[in-house]
């Protein structure tokens, strides 16, 4: 198999060191995952290695019999060797994802149709120490993941909402998907499960399989690793993307084809940074806001609070904003 490796545009400005939290705490995901798999292989091989000679993993009981208590004795090793081989090829991949992460490339690694959003049977099986973690980890964060309650209306008195503010509310549990902007939607992986009719789906998942694409008039993909914003050219891409679905869908409906108001879903696993960037470009492009910052502050956070930006994701969306908003007005 022959895979191709996407890359991403860069610059060497800085942000403030909190706002590193996010990409750090992916990176050591991955990291993370390559050294629990190293300390449990370290645990079955010892120091001679997966096949050294004074190994535990084939070591065999020296009160093995012949018979049944042979065979069972004989089976243990095997297991021993079958896991720690796991292990080890675990400890390879999610290393080499975490590194490819840094490094911003090889998201077709994955293997994901561009076109269906579909991610090939091949890629389950070969690279099973990434999938099923990734799987279990986003279904436990979706199912009880929470978020503070959602911002006061901006046509609320200022008695209602320092009375809001005062009352320490639980927090919610964090939706799968959330309309920021009336036919704006940011979410994550299963916002499949709105069942709504979309104008268009941006898929930013390198990960997971696309749930929308039976229920969507048009669809992008732009696979990105978790923690990682498209680049600049992207942002435009995804940018005018919506702008086209939107008026897609308002030609479908002059012909009688759809009903209601065009909804657009932008959305990653979480529904909070990489389909944040992209909904920031959106939302500018759209002319709702004047900068990304307005529309971060203004126009997402109010709607899902859980959304928030890491370095590389502000630097993109600032390069994006220079070269795609700025630059234009001056032509």
């Amino acid at each position: 198999v022959i895979f191709s490796f996407h890359t991403s545009s860069t610059t060497t400005t800085t942000e403030p060191a909190a706002a590193m939290g996010a990409v750090h705490g992916v990176y050591l995901k991955y990291v993370g995952l390559s050294a629990i798999s190293f300390a449990g292989y370290q645990m079955l091989v010892g120091n001679a290695g997966l096949l050294g000679s004074d190994s535990r993993i084939l070591a065999t009981s020296s009160s093995s019999v012949v018979g049944e208590r042979g065979a069972s004795s004989s089976i243990i090793p095997l297991l021993r060797f079958g896991a720690a081989s796991i292990l080890g090829y675990s400890t390879l991949l999610n290393g080499t994802i975490a590194v490819l992460f840094k490094m911003r490339r090889g998201m077709s690694l994955i293997g994901k149709d561009l076109k269906e959003g579909s991610i090939p049977w091949w890629s389950y099986a070969l690279f099973f120490p990434f999938h099923l973690p990734t799987y279990g980890y986003t279904w436990v964060h979706t199912k009880y993941g929470k978020m503070k309650p959602l911002a006061p209306a901006p046509n609320m008195t200022s008695s209602d909402k320092n009375a809001a503010v005062s009352n320490k509310q639980p927090k919610i549990p964090v939706p799968v998907a959330s309309e920021v902007q009336p036919g704006w939607w940011v979410g994550g992986c299963y916002a499949y499960k709105l069942n709504k009719q979309w104008a268009a789906v941006i898929d930013l998942t390198v990960e997971f399989p696309e749930g929308c694409i039976a229920s969507t008039k048009r669809y992008l993909c732009l696979p990105t690793w978790d923690g990682v914003p498209c680049s600049p050219v992207q942002l435009e891409q995804a940018a005018q993307f919506c702008i086209e679905a939107r008026e897609n869908w308002k030609q479908l409906q002059q012909k009688g084809e759809v009903e209601g108001e065009p909804h657009i879903l932008i959305h990653c696993a979480h529904g909070r940074g990489r389909s944040t960037t992209v909904a920031c470009a959106a939302l500018v492009k759209s002319g709702l806001y004047s900068n990304w910052e307005e529309a971060l502050e203004v126009g997402i956070r109010p709607g899902r609070p859980v959304c928030k930006l890491n370095t590389m994701m502000r630097r993109n969306l600032t390069e994006w904003q220079s070269v795609y908003v700025e630059g234009k007005k001056g032509l």
